[in-house]
């Protein structure tokens, strides 16, 4: 489609195809808005039919549906229900990816080799990092459905490892502080997945808010 005579918008914060859908459901849901193009590639969403006073409305939408008009500052503020619900949804991929790594190490040490000697802290240490490993693999395959193997691994790899790692450490912390040690209950897994989830939550919102970022 020609896009010469179409506004142009640069768009931060797509990564995939499903990206690309959620900012064009989005431009085209504001009133006036006859067609749009979207590329998380360039980074870019072109459209016609609104008249050049309401490109803010086409802004707006836009930064609704979770992502970032490049040149288009916004005060930052901690009272986008958009945002915060965006940024739980990523939170909860995020802790599921870390789960599975972090308490099958956990659950191994516990079930399998439970004559292993290791400290509490080098369990501890070895869960992060498999917590890591783990929630990049779960995003890889997720993103494969949009893209070829090697992108999909580069956009996991570029997810926030901030997040992760505050996600990972509050989980252990509070494994330790419930179990004395490297355990895994039914008393201590559901506060590891709360404290887990609200530790990174502010952090994740905070980057979404204002880079257009997922942490996942």
């Amino acid at each position: 489609m020609e896009t010469s005579n179409m506004e142009m918008l640069k768009v931060s914060g797509m990564t995939c195809g499903s990206c690309e859908g959620r900012v064009y459901d989005a431009v085209m849901g504001v009133e006036g808005v006859s067609q749009a193009i979207v590329s998380h590639s360039e980074n870019s969403v072109y459209f016609t039919g609104v008249e050049f006073a309401n490109i803010d409305n086409v802004r707006e939408a836009i930064r609704k549906a979770g992502y970032t008009v490049e040149g288009f500052e916004q005060s930052f503020d901690w009272t986008d229900k958009s945002v915060w619900g965006k940024s739980a949804y990523n939170t909860m991929w995020c802790l599921i990816g870390c789960s599975i790594g972090d308490l099958g190490t956990i659950a191994y040490f516990q079930f399998v080799w439970t004559d292993s000697g290791w400290s509490t802290m080098a369990i501890m240490m070895l869960a992060i990092m498999n917590g890591l490993l783990t929630s990049i693999a779960l995003e890889t395959i997720i993103l494969l459905k949009q893209l070829p193997f090697m992108n999909a691994l580069k956009t996991a790899m570029g997810m926030s490892f901030i997040s992760m790692i505050s996600m990972e450490a509050a989980m252990n912390i509070t494994d330790v502080l419930i179990t004395g040690g490297a355990m895994l209950t039914w008393k201590a897994i559901i506060p590891m997945w709360i404290a887990g989830f609200v530790t990174p939550w502010p952090y994740n919102y905070w980057r979404l808010k204002k880079y257009g970022k997922a942490c996942h």
